[in-house]
This record gives C-alpha cells, structure tokens and sequence, in this order.
C-alpha cells in the first residue's frame, strides 16, 4: 500500500518507506503470462519448426531463454477471443490427421500443429504452470469435462486413457480454468446477457468440481466496474452448499477482469493504468458486497480477482485481426511499470496478472526469423519481476500532481495522478524495494527517500525522449545500473522508472 499527499509542485518531493510494516503478501501469479491463437504469438512466436533456432519440439530456443528471465510462474492459454469457437480434441493426437478450421475470432485459419499436449511441454520446458480458459461460444459442458479429464483424469477413463495414447502417461494437474472470456463483448462469438452468462457458470462450475474438487475456476468478468461484475458475481458467490451448488468447496474462487490502456498522449497514457487501480477497488468491494448479501460465511474463502489481460494497447494502431504488432515507446514502458506498481499495491485483492501477450502480439518480446528484440516495455517487467516479490509494505508520498487529461476521462474524478508514482516491497531475501515512476516529460524531481538503510542498488529505465523505441534497429531503452550511498536528495529522472534496492534492518 502507497499513501499520497499532494503538495505545491514548488515543495521537494519526499517519499518514506517502512520494510518492517508488511500490509499483505505478493503472489507471485501477478508475473503471468499470455498465449493465444492471434497473429504470430503460436505460430512463429512460440513455436517456430523448422527454424534453426528451434528445438527438437519445435520451440524457439531464444524465446524460452528470455521468458526465463522472467519466472513466470503461470500462462494462460488458448485464448482470449480465439477459444470461443476452439475445440481442444482438434489440436490432439497425430499432427497430420488434425483438421484445420477457419478461426472466426481473428479471421483466420488455425492448422491445430500446436495444442494441449505441445502447450503442456512448453510450460514444462519454460517451468510455468498451466491456466486454460473453456469455450464458452461454441462449446459444450460435455467437451469441458473431457477436456479436464484428459489433462489431470487418473483413473481408466476414456478421456485419460486418450492422453496416455498420445504419449503423456501422468496427468498434467491444470489447476487453473476460466469460465470463458470476455462472453459479455459484442465482438464475441456467442455473446451473452449478465443473465445466461452467470446461469451457465453456475451450471459448468457445479459439474466440474464434481469432477475435480481441486480446480480453481474463475469466473469472466467484465473491467470490474460494470453492472455484469456485479450481476456475476452476486449470482455466483454463494455459500457452499447453498441450494444452487450443494458442493462441499465453493463453486467460484475467483473473478477476472480486463483492461488495455493507451493514448498518442503522453501523460495521459503513463496515467492510464491507474484507472486499473480504481477497478480492482471496486471490484473488491463487489465482491464483499456479494458475500454479504448472499450470507456467504466469513469462513468460507474469499475470492481474489484475476486480471487475466492487460497491457498498453490501441487496438486502431495494432488491430487485432492484423497480429496486433505493437511498437512500444518509453512512454510505454512507463504505463507497464505503473501497471506493475498498481498490482503491487494492491496484492491483497490481485492474485495473478497476465500481461498480453507473452509473444509478438502486443508483447515485450518480438521475433524475426533470425532473433528476438526486447521493447521498452520488457525492462519494467524484467525488473519487477526480479526485484519485486515478497511482501508489499507501507509506503507514503508527498508530491505534486499532473491535473491534466487522463484516458479514460473518468479517472481524473475518482483519483490523484502524481508526478511520482510508488510502490514497495520487502523481499525473502531481507531486501527492500522501491521502484518510482516519474511521469513528467520535462522534470526531474529531487526528493527526500526515507527509509534507506545505508547504500542501494539503483536500476533506470529512461531514454532521451518519452517516444523513444527499440523497433528501429537499436536499443534505445534498457537498464542502466549504478549505486546510490544514501545520504541527501535523490534525483528520479525525468520520465523515468527508478528502481532503488537496499539492505532492510
């Protein structure tokens, strides 16, 4: 948790950290992935055969070593938009007896080469755990349940008995599973009312915990400030047992939410995420309120949200059926740091995050045939996801604020945007981290740190200008390391992300 005071921007900044006031634990699940059937994420992301950067599978060698150096700890598969009309038996068993299907979320054809068993590999190879999302379009209840018990069946069943033909004798243990995705937008195949959609949920949930207690199932929400997450969420945050499950382990464990920010504009694109802030807010609070109302008892465990997308995206810029190709700027890989900032703050309601994608289609990472270039926005991931786990602890700032535009337009009544944006952490290991955004295009900021222990660690991110970009054939954008002994003022460069680390007493 941050605390904020505005001040005259005339008054030095002063930021005060406290390692020891631990306010809730990180889960590490807010450094997740994304992979979806769109554009070229699979196919020539991912999975790239023949290539001689490949390996023996048919996965591009340099695209695992970079993710890597992210230990991602979940991905989310197949989609997105791409698993309303995806049938998983399509993409297993003998690559040449599997059909190729026109793909009506991107426009597409989809060859089914890479499916369950190959994305399974590649999370072992990659060492992630798997999250699948089910075909709330054009699938049924019956492929869902098939679907789980050729993943984690055990016993001589005939869906088990399918993955032990096709070569995987264990059951892979998916523990992640989503309701479907984003089944309130126009856009989908098999769009939905608030009505049928929680219906249907409770309908599928009820089934598939029967099958597998052990599954944690989310529930498609919508950006966690519309009447559908709270309609969902009232119609399916029920007590166990109640009438409409009579289940043993409640039926829902969690809600998803998404939200892509962008804007030409600088500050209001650095800004945008903070309305991201304000949606796990209310989301949260929908969440209690469901519980109350429903009577749900205080013992039962309370669901977590999911904000399973999210990412700087203007889809007029990189439209989706065209691979949604984003070249990102410094101004960017600001909004991701302060992406990454809200779900820091707010890990007590956050508990996994995927960025999309993982691979090319709005993504950190890009590949050619012949390499990877890593884009402005790969540095703030890079960092936090390194730096930035363990604990959230209390943090205060006091600065001057950007009273401009935001995108969207209501966040500039429901919240500050500060110059300097704050979060902090105590990690396992004893150490301190404080990593500020410092938006503002013109001005540095020389402020008071509180709290450091003796010297830090100092890692920036910034470039000479905030449209900066790494999609020219240079690195313009990457991290500059340096040390800081601690005494005086700290100066956070203009348009900047400041990443300070420091032995905690």
């Amino acid at each position: 948790m941050t605390t904020f005071t505005k001040q005259a921007e005339h008054e030095t900044p002063v930021i005060s950290v406290h390692p020891t006031r631990r306010i809730s634990k990180i889960n590490p699940n807010i450094y997740a992935g994304f992979t979806e059937h769109m554009g070229r994420c699979i196919y020539g992301g991912i999975y790239d055969p023949g290539n001689p950067l490949s390996d023996s599978n048919g996965f591009r060698k340099d695209v695992l070593d970079a993710l890597k150096d992210l230990n991602i700890p979940v991905v989310r598969y197949p989609g997105g938009n791409f698993c309303a009309t995806y049938h998983w038996l399509d993409g297993v068993g003998p690559k040449d007896q599997r059909p190729s299907r026109p793909e009506l979320a991107w426009l597409g054809t989809e060859t089914n080469q890479f499916g369950t068993d190959e994305f399974m590999k590649w999370c072992e190879v990659l060492g992630t755990e798997p999250y699948l999302c089910f075909n709330f379009g054009t699938g049924t209840l019956d492929e869902a349940l098939a679907w789980v018990e050729y993943c984690n069946g055990t016993g001589n069943t005939y869906y088990a008995n399918l993955r032990r033909k096709n070569g995987r004798q264990e059951p892979y243990n998916v523990k992640y599973w989503a309701l479907g995705n984003e089944t309130w937008g126009p856009w989908q195949v098999e769009q939905m009312t608030k009505e049928a959609y929680a219906h249907k949920a409770m309908q599928w949930a009820k089934a598939l915990k029967l099958l597998d207690p052990s599954l944690i199932l989310i529930l498609c929400g919508q950006d966690g400030t519309a009447s559908w997450d709270y309609y969902t969420l009232k119609q399916c945050l029920l007590p166990a047992h109640s009438a409409l499950s009579t289940s043993a382990v409640p039926l829902i464990d969690m809600h998803s939410i998404h939200l892509y920010t962008c804007s030409n504009d600088h500050l209001p694109n650095a800004t945008a995420p903070l309305a991201a802030e304000r949606a796990i807010e209310i989301t949260s609070g929908l969440i209690d309120l469901a519980r109350i109302e429903n009577g749900v008892p205080p013992n039962q465990l309370r669901p977590t949200i999911c904000f399973d997308e999210w990412n700087v995206w203007d889809p007029i810029r990189a439209e989706g059926s065209q691979g949604a190709e984003e070249s990102y700027t410094l101004s960017d890989a600001l909004a991701v740091a302060i992406w990454l900032n809200v779900f820091v703050r707010k890990s007590r309601d956050v508990a996994m995050a995927c960025i999309a994608q993982s691979v090319n289609v709005i993504s950190p990472l890009m590949t050619t045939t012949e390499g990877i270039t890593k884009q402005t926005t790969w540095w703030p991931l890079y960092l936090f996801s390194k730096y930035m786990r363990g604990w959230t602890v209390a943090a205060h700032v006091s600065c001057g604020v950007y009273e401009g535009e935001t995108s969207p337009a209501w966040l500039r009544g429901a919240r500050d945007t500060p110059w300097l944006d704050v979060s902090a952490t105590l990690g396992e290991d004893g150490y301190a981290n404080l990593a500020v955004v410092n938006i503002h295009d013109e001005k540095s900021f020389e402020g008071v740190v509180e709290g450091v222990v003796g010297g830090a660690e100092v890692f920036t991110v910034t470039a000479g200008d905030v449209m900066a970009t790494n999609m020219k054939g240079t690195e313009e954008v990457s991290v500059q390391e340096s040390t800081w002994d601690g005494k005086g003022p700290y100066v956070f460069p203009k348009h900047s992300l400041t990443l300070l680390r420091w032995k905690a007493e």
